[in-house]
C-alpha cells in the first residue's frame, strides 16, 4: 500500500514559471551554477544552490549559505514571484526530452514509508551530502526540490492522469536544455480522492533519483519531532514531496566510467590482460555497446567493442548480473586495482546524455587514460534490486529528463 497525499504548494505565478524553474543543486558546478544565475535574479539556484551569491571562497557548508536560501526564497514571496494555494491539491508534471514523454504525479508521501521501506533505495547516500540537504531543508524551513520516484504502472492510473492532461495546463515552457515542461493542477477533490484511492493499491514506491533529498527530508522529520513536545504525526515536516512516474514511462541513460591511469602497466600489458576475460574487436563504430553484458573501450584514439567470454552462471545474484557489476569484477578491480569506486580517485563517471565525444575528449585530453561505455540498466533491473533489499554500484544509472526545481515547494512550517 502506497499512501500518497495532497497539499498546498508553493509555487511561481504562471508568468514567471520559466524563468523561476532551474536545475536541481547537484547537476551544475558552483561555476554553471552562478554564470546561469547571474543572468536570471528569479532563477531558483539563488536558492537551491544559494552559495552562488556568496563571495567563492566562503566555506560550503557555512551556516550563511542556508541562511542565504532562506532569505533568497522569503525575498521571491515577497517580491510577488511566488504564490501558496489556498487548499490541497495534486499535480500532474509532464516533462518532454524530444519524443519521449513522461507524466508524473506531484504529491507528498510520509517519510515514515521510506523509514520502513515502503518507499524502497537503491543506492547509498554519502554523509557529506545529506547533511547539506539536512540543514538546507531544515533552515529554510521547506523542501525546494521533489523525490523523483517511480511505481509498477497501473492503467487505472494513466486513466486518470489522462484526464487530467486533456485540460488546459497552468504552466507550459522549453527550459533551455530544449525540454518542454508542462504541469497540470488537480483541484476537484473527487479526482484527488481517485487518484489517492488508486495510489493505494501500489504494492511499493521507488526512488529513480534523489537518495540524499530523501534521506534529508527523513532526517529532518526526526529532528523536528524530537524538538516538538506536542508532536502527533501529521505535521507537514513528516512529508516529503516527490513525482511520481510509472515505470514503463521512464527512460534510464547509462552511466560510463572514466579511468586516469593504467596503474602502472604499459598500453601492451593492460590490453593482454583484458583479453583474458573479453574478447576484443576493433574498429568499433557504434562506440557504445548495443546489448547488455557488453562494453565500448576508448584507449589510444581508438574504440574497441569488449565481449566477456565466459559464459555467466545461471544463479548470478541481481547485484552481480547487472553490467556496472561485471565491469568493476572482471576489469575495474582485477586488471586496474580499483576496488572502491565511490571514492577511489582514479575513476570518474560520464552521464550518458553527454555522450561519446565527451568521453573522446576526456581521454584525448591526457587527463584519462581510457573511457568505457556501458548499456544501460532497465527500470526492471532497478526495481529487482530495491526490491531485494540490495544496493547498486555507485552510478548505475542516469535518467533523463532530470526535474526542474522551483515549480514546487513543500513548507514545513
Amino acid at each position: 500500500m502506497s499512501v500518497i497525499e495532497p497539499f498546498k504548494a508553493l509555487r511561481p505565478k504562471r508568468e514567471y514559471a520559466k524563468d523561476v524553474a532551474s536545475c536541481a543543486y547537484d547537476v551544475v558546478n558552483y561555476e554553471e551554477a552562478r554564470s546561469i544565475a547571474q543572468k536570471n535574479s528569479k532563477s531558483f539556484l539563488h536558492v537551491v544552490k544559494s552559495e552562488i551569491d556568496l563571495p567563492n571562497i566562503t566555506d560550503s557548508y557555512d551556516p550563511i549559505v542556508y541562511n542565504t536560501a532562506r532569505d533568497r526564497l522569503a525575498s521571491m514571496i515577497n517580491q510577488g514571484i511566488f504564490m501558496q494555494d489556498q487548499t490541497p491539491k495534486l499535480y500532474i508534471y509532464r516533462q518532454q526530452m524530444g519524443s519521449h514523454v513522461q507524466d508524473g504525479v506531484v504529491a507528498l508521501v510520509d517519510t515514515r514509508e521510506y523509514e520502513a521501506g515502503t518507499i524502497r533505495r537503491h543506492e547509498l547516500t554519502r554523509a557529506d551530502k545529506e547533511m547539506d540537504r539536512t540543514r538546507h531543508i531544515d533552515t529554510v524551513g521547506a523542501q525546494t526540490g521533489p523525490v523523483f520516484l517511480t511505481y509498477k504502472s497501473r492503467t487505472s492510473i494513466d486513466v486518470s492522469v489522462k484526464k487530467v492532461v486533456e485540460g488546459e495546463p497552468e504552466y507550459h515552457f522549453t527550459a533551455d536544455d530544449g525540454n518542454v515542461h508542462t504541469v497540470w493542477v488537480i483541484d476537484d477533490e473527487n479526482l484527488i480522492g481517485a487518484i489517492t484511492r488508486e495510489f493505494a493499491a501500489v504494492d511499493a514506491l521507488y526512488i529513480a533519483d534523489g537518495h540524499h533529498r530523501a534521506a534529508s527530508a527523513a532526517t529532518v522529520a526526526k529532528l523536528r519531532r524530537e524538538r516538538n513536545a506536542g508532536h502527533r504525526g501529521n505535521e507537514s515536516y513528516t512529508r516529503m514531496m516527490a513525482v511520481i512516474f510509472p515505470h514503463d514511462q521512464l527512460q534510464i541513460f547509462p552511466y560510463h566510467r572514466i579511468v586516469r591511469d593504467l596503474g602502472g602497466m604499459s598500453v601492451e600489458r593492460f590490453m593482454a590482460a583484458v583479453e583474458k576475460s573479453f574478447y576484443l574487436s576493433s574498429p568499433f563504430k557504434e562506440k557504445a555497446p548495443q546489448n547488455s553484458r557488453e562494453f565500448g573501450m576508448y584507449i589510444k584514439g581508438c574504440w574497441y567493442k569488449l565481449s566477456i567470454r565466459d559464459l555467466l552462471p545461471m544463479d548470478m545474484g541481481i547485484v552481480e548480473s547487472l553490467d556496472v557489476s561485471l565491469l568493476e569484477n572482471t576489469l575495474l578491480t582485477p586488471v586496474l586495482g580499483i576496488a572502491d569506486m565511490r571514492h577511489d580517485p582514479r575513476i570518474d563517471f560520464v552521464g550518458g546524455i553527454r555522450g561519446m565525444r565527451e568521453l573522446e575528449q576526456r581521454v584525448d585530453s591526457g587527463e584519462y587514460a581510457l573511457a568505457i561505455s556501458l548499456y544501460p540498466t532497465d527500470m526492471n533491473q532497478l526495481m529487482a534490486v530495491s526490491d531485494s533489499g540490495c544496493i547498486m554500484p555507485p552510478k548505475s544509472t542516469w535518467f533523463e529528463p532530470k526535474l526542474r526545481s522551483g515549480l514546487f515547494v513543500h513548507r514545513l512550517n
